[in-house]
Parts: structure tokens; C-alpha cells; sequence
């Protein structure tokens, strides 16, 4: 019994340090040229929520970044923030509270806000950064609905900020190798995509069984990983989709979605077979069949230790830190005035297709999508 967090960390830690080959309105605007001379071209990052996400992968992971660096956080809970002030040099001034947020506006040092706060919060969060005239990297999914979602890209742009979104296996070598291969039909046209991510959730009382604060359960928090498979490998949106939920244990999943399969059919013919589960141990792949061979991941997502291959043998690329990465990949588009390969639309994309997901479970019923 675990969560997810660990269920992704212990992935990664199974296979150590092995070497993993081949290839809003009146808000002040940000002026990227501060920033870069302020601090050499390292973007001040605010963390919302100190979670184990954040203090596990992301605190670590901005240490090895090049154009980021921790400047405050935001927390509900004082002892962490004077944690961060012992531990981590921040000023007193830089840690804020959830009712305190929007006092952002006026510290220089921080450019851009990083969401990881439980789904549920990700919209009030976003919101309240914006107003405070800061960038937002906001953790996946995006937020509980697709009219949310569109808030919050509205809210962005009203204040002239940036608003990218946490998939980070977008960024990851053996994914976009995958990519490179679908796209350039290295086995000829890609007909079938396999994904599916799953494992068995501990602690009933945890808040991604909560439905207002996970939005919904299996298929919010690890099935939107396959459902971003199926999207970046074949280059295209699903038309229709269609899905199948079982719930074998309906105390501890009274709230939220227990088991999810899902059939995405795309505007190409690409037929896309997904599995999310919080109550079964070991899915954790993307598979694609081509018309002249195969390729794949086994594990897809974990933070680290992924391992992928095709017909033609190993894919192998050396292991990176996926957060770090990404974040510096954002602390770029803002110093360089571009927008992030995963904007709010691409979250935006997501919550829509998975409303289709639940629509299809419920009504049994294949949904089109427009």
C-alpha cells in the first residue's frame, strides 16, 4: 500500500544509479531583463505547498537547475516555512501563507510560481499568482474541471504572465525519443498505442480519495500520464473515446474513480488502449505498434530509472532529473519571451478529454469529441 509520490520514487529507486541509455487586472507586468541582471539569469521560484513532491524531488531538483533557483514558498503550516528559513537561507520575508499570497506582487525576487498543491487548490493557486503579476508552473492535472482550466489561462493572460503545466515526461530523453520515432514512422505509421499507469493507493484518508480535492481518482492523478502518451506520440487530438470503470472496493473509493480502461480512436485511424488503476501493482508502460515494428517504455513514468526500447533494440540516453529540466526549460520561455511547449491549453486539452473519460464510464456510451 503506498501512494503515488512514493509509488514513482520507489519506481525509479528500484533500479538505483544505473545508467539508462540511447538517445489579473492591475497586476505589475514581469520585465525579463531584471531578472536576468538581478541574478545572472536565474529566475527566482516560489513553491505553493511543501508536500512531499515539493520538498522530495522539486526543492533538490532546483539545485541542479541553471536559470532557476528556490526564492519562497507558500504554506499553510508555519513550522515548514520556518524550516525553510533554518535549512534553506530564505528570507522571513519570502514565505508566505495561503491568505498571504498575493503579497508577492511586491518582491522582486520572485518571478515565477510553482503550484503543487493538491489538484482541488491548483485554480485558486493560479489565480492568486497571477494577480500577483508572477509566472505559473502549475503541477498536472491542470485543475478538477475543464471550465477551471480555462479560467485560469484567462487569468494568465490578463496579467501578462506565463502559465505552463507539469508534464514532465515531455521533456524526458527516452519520451522524445518515442515521439521522434512515431513521427518520423521510423517502423512506418503507427496504428496502436498501449499506456497505462497504476498502482495500489495506502492511507484511506489521504486527499486524492477526497473528490473536491482530487477531482477525481485514478484516472485524474496517474491516467492522465497514458492519456498524454497517446496525445504526444501520435501528434493528434482523439475524436472519440469510450471507457469502462470497475470498482472493487466501493468504502475506500466512495469518492473517487477506483479502475479506469479507456479507448481514444484519433482523426488518423491510431487506436489508442489506456489502464489507470489505484487498486493493482505494476502498470506503468507505453507501448506503440508501427507497421514495420515496435517501441516502447517499461517503466514510462517513474522520476527516474526509465527504460525504453524498439525492434531495432535498447533505446539508452543517460538519466536526468525530470523536474529540474522542465523548470529550467520554463525559466528559458520566460527570459527569452516564448511560450512553454505544455501552456495551460495543453492542460486545458487533458481535462476535457477526461471529462469525455467520465462522462463514458457513467453513461456507457462512446463520446465524441469536438
Amino acid at each position: 500500500m503506498t501512494s503515488r509520490r512514493s509509488f514513482l520514487r520507489t519506481a525509479a529507486a528500484g533500479l538505483g544509479g544505473m545508467w539508462i541509455a540511447g538517445a489579473a487586472g492591475g497586476a505589475p507586468r514581469f520585465d525579463p531583463r531584471n531578472a536576468a541582471r538581478r541574478e545572472g539569469r536565474r529566475l527566482g521560484f516560489a513553491l505553493v505547498g511543501l508536500g512531499s513532491l515539493s520538498m522530495n524531488q522539486i526543492v533538490p531538483a532546483l539545485a541542479k537547475t541553471e536559470h532557476a533557483r528556490l526564492a519562497g514558498v507558500v504554506t499553510g503550516t508555519p513550522s515548514k516555512g520556518r524550516r525553510m528559513i533554518e535549512e534553506y537561507g530564505l528570507a522571513p520575508g519570502s514565505v508566505y501563507d495561503y491568505t498571504t499570497m498575493e503579497r508577492m506582487r511586491d518582491n522582486a525576487d520572485i518571478d515565477v510560481v510553482v503550484v503543487v498543491t493538491p489538484n482541488g487548490l491548483h485554480h485558486r493557486d493560479t489565480l492568486a499568482a497571477a494577480r500577483a503579476g508572477k509566472h505559473v508552473l502549475c503541477e498536472k492535472p491542470m485543475a478538477n474541471t475543464a471550465a477551471e482550466c480555462e479560467e485560469m489561462i484567462a487569468a494568465c493572460r490578463r496579467a501578462g504572465v506565463k502559465l505552463a503545466i507539469g508534464y514532465r515526461c515531455q521533456f524526458e530523453p527516452h519520451h522524445l525519443e518515442c515521439i521522434r520515432l512515431a513521427r518520423e514512422q521510423a517502423f512506418g505509421a503507427v496504428k496502436i498505442v498501449e499506456a497505462g499507469l497504476g498502482f495500489r493507493i495506502g492511507d484511506p484518508s489521504q486527499w486524492r480519495l477526497r473528490k473536491d480535492l482530487a477531482g477525481g481518482g485514478a484516472m485524474m492523478d496517474v491516467g492522465v500520464y497514458a492519456l498524454q502518451a497517446c496525445r504526444y506520440l501520435t501528434g493528434e487530438e482523439p475524436v472519440r473515446v469510450s471507457a469502462h470503470e470497475t470498482k472493487t472496493d466501493p468504502v475506500k473509493f466512495a469518492e473517487v474513480d477506483e479502475t479506469i480502461t479507456f479507448d481514444l480512436v484519433f482523426p488518423s485511424g491510431v487506436l489508442g488502449s489506456c489502464t489507470t488503476t489505484y487498486n493493482a501493482s505494476g502498470a506503468n508502460y507505453l507501448r506503440a505498434f508501427a507497421e514495420r515494428g515496435s517501441f516502447g517504455m517499461d517503466p514510462a513514468y517513474s522520476y527516474g530509472g526509465l527504460k525504453a526500447w524498439s525492434s531495432a533494440g535498447e533505446i539508452r540516453f543517460d538519466p536526468t532529473d525530470h523536474f529540474a529540466v522542465q523548470m529550467d526549460d520554463f525559466a528559458r520561455c520566460v527570459l527569452e519571451g516564448r511560450e512553454s511547449k505544455v501552456p495551460g491549453e495543453e492542460g486545458l486539452r487533458d481535462l476535457r478529454i477526461i471529462e469525455a473519460v467520465y462522462e463514458s464510464a457513467r453513461s456507457g456510451r462512446a463520446v465524441t469529441l469536438g
